[in-house]
């Protein structure tokens, strides 16, 4: 398999490209695509063990009341503690402290060592994904056996290939330094379920962690939903992903460069569209293809996915008798001058 080595370096401009750099297994921040803001170089970093690195990724059970977030920093750890709205601070600075929490939970993880990292992570996290959760009550919603109830039942227990891919693709993609743009569809709605910050167009907020989505791209980068459109933080295979998944929903969308001043305080490239070509044209054919199954398969089990199996379930609802048999019923009789009685014997099928 070749190894790809180009590096994007963003200047002033965030736009330059380096020169070519060689890639080595033993260095962290190439292999997760991003860079620790909050620990130096030659800094001795205490690892967390396996207990409290899957603390990091899980939700609390105290439902929270906002999607604000505070950083408040330890010599060991991140924590991570939800403001109620009324004292809503600058969406600008929630966004910021969300993405740092992000990366340090992501470069955590993949510091640790095999033993100490949590074996299928995401087989763990199931339970507290939106997906998942919308998934169970469509379940519970088809008395009609209309879902493939058994085919996604499997791709649920099979989560773990999630991991595999993952570490799959981190292993072949491109050291790149983190690149943004934001993504925006017809209706405002956030279908990759992106953790929201501040404001929303349409209710449903997502929890950092919440949903499988921010899950997967949380290993290549850091994202977060405002309003009507998401951002995302990092390397190429997220906007990659991120097309894949929406063109296999056919949901229309729209992926423009972040300004460079849009997230403050946060290090990343404004690419155009040419930078971005160049980007892509860096990637192999085998990375695409796993990202390209990665995309498929959480399209698959989304709460997008889902939704529609639940309006195919109303629908069905709605037509589930013989409407044509129940009008010739009906004219006849009107036709003898009866009404219509509550107890018609006259079969509805």
């Amino acid at each position: 398999m070749t190894e790809p080595t180009a590096k994007l370096n963003a200047g002033n401009n965030g736009q330059q490209e380096a020169a070519a750099t060689a890639k080595t297994e033993s260095n962290v921040d190439k292999n997760t695509a991003i860079e620790n803001p909050h620990v130096g170089k030659n800094e001795p970093v205490e690892t967390p063990d396996k207990a409290a690195l899957l603390t990091m990724f899980t939700l609390s059970d105290i439902e929270a009341v906002a999607t604000e977030a505070v950083i408040s920093e330890s010599s060991d750890s991140l924590t991570v503690a939800a403001k109620p709205v009324a004292q809503e601070t600058n969406v600008a600075t929630q966004r910021v402290a969300l993405y740092r929490a992000q990366h340090e939970r992501t470069r955590l993880l993949y510091m640790a060592s095999a033993n100490t990292r949590p074996t299928y992570l995401v087989q763990t996290l199931k339970p507290q994904f939106a997906e998942y959760q919308q998934y169970l009550l469509a379940q519970q919603l088809d008395k009609r056996g209309l879902m493939d109830t058994d085919t996604l039942e499997r791709l649920w227990q099979q989560l773990h290939v999630v991991d595999d891919i993952i570490a799959d693709i981190v292993r072949h993609m491109p050291a790149q330094q983190p690149a943004g743009w934001q993504l925006t569809t017809q209706d405002g709605r956030n279908p990759l379920c992106f953790a929201t910050v501040g404001k929303l167009k349409h209710g449903k907020p997502i929890r950092d962690q919440g949903s499988l989505n921010s899950y997967v791209l949380g290993h290549f980068g850091v994202s977060s939903f405002t309003y009507d459109r998401g951002y995302y933080i990092g390397h190429v295979v997220g906007y990659l992903f991120s097309c894949y998944y929406c063109a296999h929903l056919s949901i229309t969308y729209g992926v423009t460069a972040l300004g460079q001043q849009v997230v403050a305080d946060y290090d990343y490239a404004s690419l155009e569209t040419p930078h971005m070509v160049r980007l892509l044209q860096g990637l192999d054919g085998y990375c695409k293809k796993r990202i390209y199954q990665l995309a498929v398969i959480c399209a698959r089990l989304s709460v997008f996915a889902s939704d529609k199996r639940i309006e195919r379930m109303l629908i069905a609802e709605v037509n589930d008798f013989d409407k044509k048999l129940q009008q010739q019923h009906l004219d006849v009789l009107l036709l003898q001058g009866l009404m219509p009685d509550s107890n018609d014997s006259t079969p509805l099928f």
